[in-house]
């Protein structure tokens, strides 16, 4: 298994005020004069991660971290009761991604995500294909009707039953024909023990799918990472994420001339491979790579090391 680039640390941080109240984290770090590079994180609301940085040769790539709205060290956390939700909207985040990319004097950037990630590297990339250099994505996420209807409408529920039901037994009988909005409920409901107990169980459930690794330790459940990870999730997949059905992939043929590479795990049962699959036919310039042995997880095998040949081949590419 090939590993990580070394641990790195930013060399500058920011909050950059982006309107409505919002100021959203950012650091950069690699090389000063490198390639740059965002990665957009997942959740949505999951924040950054150390290991992030990780993913990219530090001394070829100029590498960008940033907390979307409400999420990690961005302020208001969503949390907060001060945080507004309604400037909260997938296309609010497109934005703050331009305004970052200009406060950093930044032409043109490779993007990189995973799961929402992927959604917003899409969303980002359709609307403002100028200002993208090359895209990687990590299990495929497009807020289509099926993708809900899987993890969370009962289809992974066969493969993990025992988990689902742990996930639906907060939920009244009469309220489970539509988990999002009976989570949406519960989550933000006038009651703290309500809310917290619901955040939690919300993000068990793809703690619980997320890897065909056992991994006791991961931070879903973890309570400050809950509230945030189900906030923000539920906010956005009961609105669709602001998408027209089908629009991400729809829309694909604006990333003609954007390399890419799509890396998906055959059995990633938070994103099934289906829309991976489907992307990388829609998208004129990618490359799919189906990685057998795994699941979501950045650490299941093979995914990070198709992640780092990704950032390393473009790396290459960009060098006179």
């Amino acid at each position: 298994m090939r590993a990580f680039y070394p641990p790195i640390e930013p060399y500058e941080t920011g909050m950059l005020d982006v309107g409505d109240g919002h100021h959203v984290y950012w650091e950069v770090s690699g090389n000063r004069d490198g390639k740059p590079a965002v990665v957009l994180h997942g959740g949505p609301g999951s924040g950054t991660s150390p290991i992030q940085r990780m993913h990219f040769n530090p001394e070829i790539y100029r590498i960008v971290l940033f907390d979307q709205r409400g999420a990690g060290r961005s302020t208001p956390h969503v949390s907060d009761p001060a945080h507004d939700l309604a400037t909260n909207t997938t296309w609010h985040l497109v934005a703050d991604m331009e305004r970052l990319r200009e406060h950093l004097g930044i032409e043109k950037w490779l993007l990189l995500g995973g799961s929402w990630g992927a959604t917003l590297a899409l969303a980002y990339a359709e609307k403002h294909p100028d200002r993208v250099t090359e895209i990687i994505l990590r299990g495929v996420f497009t807020l289509r009707q099926l993708e809900l209807d899987w993890l969370y409408g009962g289809g992974a529920a066969h493969i993990f039953p025992d988990a689902w039901a742990e996930f639906v037994a907060p939920v009244p009988q009469n309220e489970r024909d539509d988990m999002i909005a009976a989570y949406h409920r519960l989550v933000f409901s006038d009651d703290p023990e309500t809310s917290r107990a619901a955040a939690l169980a919300w993000s068990r459930w793809e703690g619980a799918t997320v890897s065909t690794q056992l991994n006791t330790g991961n931070s879903y459940s973890e309570e400050q990472f809950a509230v945030a990870f189900a906030r923000i999730a539920l906010h956005f997949f009961l609105h669709k994420g602001w998408l027209e059905e089908g629009q991400l992939i729809r829309d694909a043929g604006k990333l003609a001339g954007i390399p890419g590479v799509i890396v998906n795990g055959r059995y990633d049962i938070v994103t099934p491979m289906i829309s991976a699959y489907d992307l990388a036919r829609a998208w004129p310039d990618a490359e799919g790579v189906g990685v057998n042995a795994a699941g979501h997880a950045v650490g299941d095998p093979g995914i990070a090391e198709n992640l780092l040949a990704a950032t390393d081949k473009f790396a290459a590419a960009s060098r006179p």
